[in-house]
């Protein structure tokens, strides 16, 4: 049997963000998860089911904030480079802002937090490349601030990582990133669909 989740045990409310009562953040669709060393498993599914989520924001009109990773020229994430650019079929509209950081969470150091505040909602919706790193530490920081999290969860991928002569498959990587989650720092919904 589950444990009781740390939001229950403090009170938190539990409900998933409404799509158009929310603001959409898209976290690190760049194009190196999608090929070479730092390739997903599932990004082909997660940067689909991103796509319909970010449709459908679109025409409810809820402000969409896109986050990319700068990693500096020549790295896996130059922002400057093909690989290290948002992936096009999520890739930002005409006046949709884009942020660009530099650590896992996206509002460590950026101005993520002024948009979101100045977007006037305290609800967000997360979704993104990879689900165990910058997703989980950017609802940590949505948590911290005092936002409501909701996380997508079939738009998020991550990849296989090991622990001394454990490997932890992608799989695995991805529920216990979404399990942090959902202790604590946010809600997890399955898909788009599970979004009012």
């Amino acid at each position: 049997m589950p444990a009781t989740t740390l939001r229950r045990l403090s009170g938190l409310d539990d409900t998933p963000a409404k799509l158009a009562d929310a603001t959409l953040v898209l976290i690190d669709y760049q194009n190196t998860y999608t090929t070479g060393v730092l390739e997903l498993e599932g990004w082909r599914e997660a940067l689909d089911a991103a796509a319909r989520l970010l449709d459908r924001a679109r025409r409810a009109g809820t402000k969409v904030i896109h986050v990319m990773h700068d990693g500096g020229e020549g790295s896996p994430y130059d922002i400057r480079a093909e690989i290290g650019r948002i992936h096009p079929s999520v890739a930002p509209a005409d006046g949709e802002t884009v942020v660009v950081k530099q650590a896992p969470d996206a509002f460590h150091g950026t101005d993520l937090g002024r948009y979101v505040d100045e977007a006037g909602r305290e609800d967000l919706i997360l979704a993104g490349f990879m689900t165990h790193m910058c997703v989980a530490y950017t609802a940590q920081g949505a948590f911290l601030r005092g936002n409501r999290a909701t996380v997508v969860a079939d738009a998020c991928a991550t990849r296989p990582l090991s622990v001394g002569d454990t490997e932890v498959d992608a799989r695995r990587m991805h529920l216990g990133a979404l399990a942090t989650i959902t202790d604590l720092y946010g809600v997890v919904v399955p898909s788009e669909a599970d979004l009012a």
